[in-house]
């Protein structure tokens, strides 16, 4: 006799920031394509927003896409309003909304200081609030945080950015001990070198080093972080908690 898969996520209702492109689009299909409901959040409503729904729907799953930046507290509290006047519920968190902002110590602007921290940091924590608002009114929920393996290792030339994602590892630990009364989890994921947008910009020298310094001889690919992401909101990760997973193909070891 079969049984239910306790990766499956029939029922339940995700929202993935981030999630037009890279490890957010990647995890928004995957989650739909285990049955959830899922919220598309994207910095505007543009047409790139529009054909990722518009792709979920058409294999199958109910979707929406929803423009909030979030950097604008009051865009991220709408797109809750709007999560919950469509289902009543919010099941799943997937905060993977995040720009790079490289510079060196003396090249730090004040522009660049605020902007990834506003988004990275900042951003992530206004929809984690949002979140667990929704969550609490069940009881119930799991929300993950996507940091950077540069959060925990630090990378020369990314000072604002090796923080602000430090910061997420921060909040993750201190919401996961407030939310677990409440039967919320949270949790984190480190993706380490991953074939993304971010990376494009890189010369083929710099990507070369990169590559060489990972175990696994390659750059992730935006799926490989999907997959984990996919364990800790599911059944699978029920007592898990607090924690940050690594996805780097052995970059730290």
């Amino acid at each position: 006799m079969s049984t239910p898969s306790q990766l499956a996520l029939s029922g339940r209702v995700a929202v993935v920031t981030g999630g037009v492109e890279g490890i957010g689009w990647a995890t928004a299909q995957l989650l739909a394509a285990e049955g959830a409901s899922v919220a598309v959040v994207g910095r505007t409503a543009d047409d790139r927003l529009e054909d990722r729904v518009e792709r979920l729907r058409t294999s199958g799953a109910d979707a929406v896409g929803i423009a909030a930046d979030v950097t604008d507290a009051a865009a991220v509290k709408n797109c809750y309003r709007e999560v919950f006047e469509r289902w009543e519920r919010l099941d799943i968190l997937v905060a993977s909304a995040g720009v790079l902002g490289d510079a060196r110590v003396g090249m730090i602007s004040e522009d660049l200081l605020r902007s990834t921290l506003e988004t990275n940091l900042a951003g992530a924590i206004r929809h984690l609030q949002a979140a667990a608002r929704l969550m609490q009114r069940n009881r119930t929920g799991s929300i993950v945080l996507v940091s950077s393996i540069v959060g925990t290792q630090g990378n020369a030339g990314q000072v604002v950015y090796a923080a602000s994602k430090a910061g997420i590892i921060g909040a993750m630990r201190a919401a996961a001990k407030e939310l677990a009364p409440s039967g919320i989890r949270v949790n984190a994921v480190t993706p380490g070198y991953i074939d993304t947008r971010m990376i494009a910009h890189l010369p083929p020298e710099v990507h070369e080093a990169r590559v060489a310094a990972i175990a696994w001889g390659r750059p992730g690919q935006a799926a490989e972080v999907a997959n984990p992401i996919l364990f800790l909101v599911s059944d699978m990760a029920s007592y898990v908690t607090g924690q940050v997973l690594g996805v780097d193909g052995g970059m730290v070891l």
